[in-house]
């Protein structure tokens, strides 16, 4: 039976008739089906996902204010930040939950993060740069690196309802970029 629905994977359209067939059948428990809950639920998952705006960034579809890219990790302004300089570190692969990352995509995001937060720290002059990791806000793990001057600067709230400008934030991506 996975024979089938593996050769199902070859055609988008027919993997998610699979995919649900599959999610159908476990959810029945009869003995035919012979299928884990789990093993559906995280095919199902994993694969019906949608992209998220931040896989959409990566792919180009969505502008954005970039400060740093390679082959594994981007880097950009937030839209709304907490403080100037609030930058956003996301994995180019899409996982929802930091710890499901393969530990050397885990380890290789932490180890750019902490080298953007260097810079960071360095170019706004701020005395520490704080780490969040929240993962509510969007389904593809990120961490928020936030310029920060005195304890309570990581406990502002977020203000969703106003941004910089868009001549602010390419001003601070261009002070960023590394």
């Amino acid at each position: 039976m996975f024979t089938f629905f593996r050769k199902q994977a070859e055609e988008p359209a027919l993997l998610a008739i699979s995919l649900s067939l599959l999610f159908f059948m476990s959810k029945r428990r009869s003995p035919e089906a012979n299928i884990p809950f789990s093993f559906v639920s995280i095919c199902y998952n994993k694969t019906m996902q949608e992209p998220s705006i931040f896989t959409r960034i990566i792919n180009g579809e969505i502008p954005c204010y970039k400060i740093y890219e390679d082959e594994k990790v981007i880097a950009f302004l937030d839209m709304h930040p907490v403080m100037e300089g609030h930058t956003l570190v996301v994995p180019k692969k899409q996982i929802d939950h930091i710890w499901d990352l393969e530990d050397d995509d885990y380890e290789y995001l932490w180890a750019t993060a902490k080298k953007i937060a260097i810079h960071i720290r360095e170019v706004i002059g701020s005395p520490r740069v704080g780490v969040v990791v929240e993962g509510f806000g969007v389904p593809h793990t990120h961490i928020h690196l936030i310029p920060i001057y005195e304890g309570n600067d990581l406990k502002r709230p977020q203000d969703k309802d106003e941004s910089p400008s868009p001549e602010q934030l390419a001003a601070m991506a261009e002070k960023l970029k590394m």
